[in-house]
C-alpha cells in the first residue's frame, strides 16, 4: 500500500533564527543532509503515488532544490498568504487528490523504522479518521514543552500536555479538509472534528525522534543518528 504524501514545509522558521534569516527551516542541514531530505526520504520509499511540497517562506530556494534534487515532487507555492496546516491539507487535495493522504513535517529526524510505513501498516479505513505517530517523552529528542495526547488501550486519542508527543507523520481519511469553508486553517480544526467524532487515533512510533525545529535541535539530532542510524530504515 501507498500513499500521496505532503510534505510541510512552509513555515517561516522563526525559532531557528538565525539560522533562518537567508534560507528556509528545509533547507538547514542535519548530518550533512537539507531537513527536506530526511523528510523526501522515507516519503520516497513507501509513496509510489503523487508526493508534493509546500512552501511559502522563501519558497524560491525550496522551489530551486526541488527542481534540481527532486523534479518528480510537486511543489505548491503557499503565495502571497500562507495557508497554514490544514489549509495546506486543503490546497494539496487538488494535487494528492481526495482519498486518504499522508502528511509528514519538514523539521524532524528519524531513527528506527520508517514512520510513513509504520503508518500505513496500521492504517485501517473503516475505523481511523485519521492516524498520528506519536512518540513517548523519552525517545524524543530535542523536544521543548510538554506532550500532545493521551491514548486509550484502543488507540483513541484525547489531549493531555503530560502525555505523548505528536511527530508530525500522520495519515489523513478521505476528504479531510475539503468542508471547511476557510483557506487558512490549522490541523487542529481536523483533529477537533475527529474527536469530537472518536475517530482520532495514534500509534507509538518504535524508534526515536528528533525536533528540529530550533537551532539546537541539531546537533542532538545528529547525536542520535550515529547511536540507532546505522540500522534504520528510513
Amino acid at each position: 500500500m501507498s500513499l500521496p504524501t505532503l510534505i510541510l514545509a512552509a513555515g517561516f522558521g522563526t525559532r531557528m533564527q538565525p539560522l533562518t534569516l537567508d534560507r528556509p527551516k528545509a533547507l538547514i542541514e542535519v548530518a550533512g543532509r537539507p531537513l527536506l531530505e530526511h523528510a523526501l526520504a522515507p516519503a520516497r520509499q513507501v509513496a509510489a503515488a503523487p508526493l508534493a511540497v509546500n512552501g511559502h517562506y522563501r519558497s524560491d530556494a525550496v522551489a530551486r532544490y526541488l527542481a534540481t534534487h527532486a523534479p518528480e515532487v510537486a511543489f505548491l507555492d503557499e503565495q502571497p498568504e500562507i495557508l497554514d496546516s490544514g489549509g495546506a491539507v486543503k490546497a494539496a487535495r487538488a494535487v494528492l487528490g481526495e482519498g486518504a493522504m499522508a502528511t509528514l513535517n519538514a523539521d524532524a529526524v528519524w531513527a528506527g523504522p520508517n514512520p510513513l510505513a509504520s503508518l500505513i501498516a496500521a492504517w485501517d479505513p473503516e475505523r481511523h479518521g485519521a492516524l498520528l505517530l506519536l512518540v513517548e517523552p523519552e525517545r524524543a529528542v530535542g523536544r521543548v514543552g510538554g506532550g500532545d495526547f493521551a491514548m486509550d488501550p484502543e488507540g483513541r486519542l484525547s489531549p493531555d500536555a503530560r502525555g505523548l508527543i505528536y511527530t508530525g507523520a500522520q495519515i489523513l481519511g478521505p476528504r479531510l479538509g475539503l468542508d471547511v469553508a476557510q483557506d487558512v486553517f490549522s490541523m487542529w480544526r481536523i483533529w477537533d472534528a475527529l474527536l469530537a467524532e472518536g475517530r482520532l487515533y495514534g500509534l507509538r512510533y518504535a524508534g526515536r525522534w528528533a525536533d528540529v525545529g530550533h537551532p539546537g535541535g541539531i546537533a542532538l539530532a545528529e547525536e542520535m543518528l550515529p547511536a540507532e542510524g546505522a540500522g534504520q530504515d528510513v
